[in-house]
């Protein structure tokens, strides 16, 4: 009995000390790189990217390997997630839901024009723009969100908000790399997106996807769900290329868009973990009603990628930026360096219900978040920052122990992580291409 009595004590003193780590774990630890030294100019003032790979110690011949074998893994490899159709088309395809998204597409066409790959990009644009957008009708100039890949039979017609963002960044960047003679009108092709955003006025439901009250995007356009916003399509750094690029007569309010999303991301990443759930109404608070309840999960993954995207090219929320990296790299941290899950409740707490995806209802160790939580460490203070951009070096974009395998957002999060802490993931300017 005495035994038995021991054994119950001693299991219960481990699982508290495994379910809610010890304060401890958020002090620094002692690495011989050192504290991590943050930048303290954006790359739109220096015209310099910072490589904390080869920081770190990695070879700069590795690194390019590492991202070439990235790159070649998700565009021409056995799971590729890149498909060609005749001379001149191509779809990206969320493999695991059978569906070609705007978010893939836009993704695919940010990749390849970071990376210089015209031929990828324009492809992907023609299947874009003959497939996804609409000629004519209350959403003209707008995309639909998902589409059957084999036969271009649109899934939906409505509109995911972050893509039509990542589409005209994409192409204005196009059009300061390549020109608009050879073949596509970037340029053009962006101002037909806005142009079109622009002329929405609620008309049929459907709206301006940047809700022109709070100058925040919106979650979708269409009327009956205009009042939730996503943070993770908060992209301060992609408003500063409007105001910069577009040229379309919307300057100062594209700006404006850019300091409202960085004071909005101050209010839904928590105080603590820094964590954010995946959907809000404008002022940050959570909806009453939704399709299931807010939480930290998979879009909320892209939050970390996307700040450290406004701090690398723009410094403008440093500080801030500096202590969000503390919050979420030691909550993630705490939960231990291998064995963090990809869902939680805002305050860190496992949440009851858990958001299936590929078949698959369960929590795991996922390449998507340990990729963007890495590259939160540009903007890092600790010295255990490094240990994040040595777990995204060792990772692999492989099927988990279960077979669960997601080439599509873990391997498109993975890539994009890899391009951030190499260096390879720039403004394009028309003076530097």
């Amino acid at each position: 009995m005495k035994k038995t009595l021991s054994l119950i004590i001693l299991f219960s003193i481990f699982f508290t000390l495994t379910a809610f780590p010890s304060d401890n774990c958020k002090e620094d630890i002692k690495d011989p790189r050192g504290p991590m030294q943050p930048w303290e100019k954006g790359a739109w003032e220096t015209g310099k990217y910072r490589n904390l790979f080869f920081e770190a110690g990695y070879k700069q011949e590795d690194i390019d390997a590492k991202l070439e074998k990235a790159y070649h893994d998700l565009f021409k490899g056995p799971n590729r997630v890149y498909f060609e159709i005749g001379d001149d088309m191509a779809y990206i395809s969320d493999i695991k839901n059978k569906d070609a998204r705007t978010e893939g597409l836009s993704y695919g066409m940010m990749i390849a024009v970071q990376l210089n790959k015209k031929a990828v990009f324009d492809r992907l644009w023609r299947w874009s723009k003959k497939y996804m957008q609409h000629q004519g009708g209350p959403r003209d100039g707008y995309f639909a969100w998902s589409v059957e890949p084999k036969t271009g039979k649109q899934n939906s017609e409505g509109t995911a908000s972050d893509g039509e963002l990542y589409f005209v960044t994409a192409l204005l960047f196009a059009s300061n790399r390549w020109g608009n003679d050879a073949g596509i009108n970037y340029y053009g092709e962006a101002r037909r997106i806005l142009d079109a955003m622009w002329a929405k006025d609620g008309s049929d439901g459907i709206n301006n996807i940047i809700n022109l009250e709070h100058k925040q995007i919106s979650f979708v356009p269409e009327s009956e769900r205009y009042d939730l916003t996503d943070p993770s399509y908060y992209l301060p750094a992609f408003f500063e290329i409007w105001a910069e690029y577009a040229k379309d007569g919307h300057e100062k309010f594209y700006r404006e868009c850019a300091e409202k999303a960085r004071s909005f991301l101050h209010k839904v990443c928590h105080p603590e973990t820094g964590l954010n759930p995946d959907v809000t109404l404008y002022s940050g608070e959570l909806p009453k009603q939704n399709f299931f309840p807010p939480a930290f999960r998979y879009d909320s993954w892209r939050v970390p990628m996307n700040i450290v995207m406004d701090y690398s090219w723009y410094g403008k929320d440093k500080e801030w930026q500096k202590d969000y990296a503390k919050r979420i790299q030691n909550f993630l941290y705490c939960r231990g360096m291998d064995t963090f899950e990809d869902q939680f409740n805002m305050d860190g707490t496992l949440p009851e219900w858990i958001l299936p995806a590929g078949g698959f209802q369960k929590l795991r160790h996922s390449l998507g978040l340990v990729a963007t939580s890495a590259a939160a460490s540009l903007m890092g203070t600790q010295a255990k920052s490094w240990k994040f951009v040595d777990a995204v070096w060792n990772g692999r974009l492989e099927p988990y122990e279960d077979g669960y395998f997601d080439p599509y957002y873990d391997g498109l999060l993975y890539l994009f992580s890899l391009m951030h802490l190499s260096g390879n993931y720039r403004i394009i300017t028309p003076e530097n291409p």
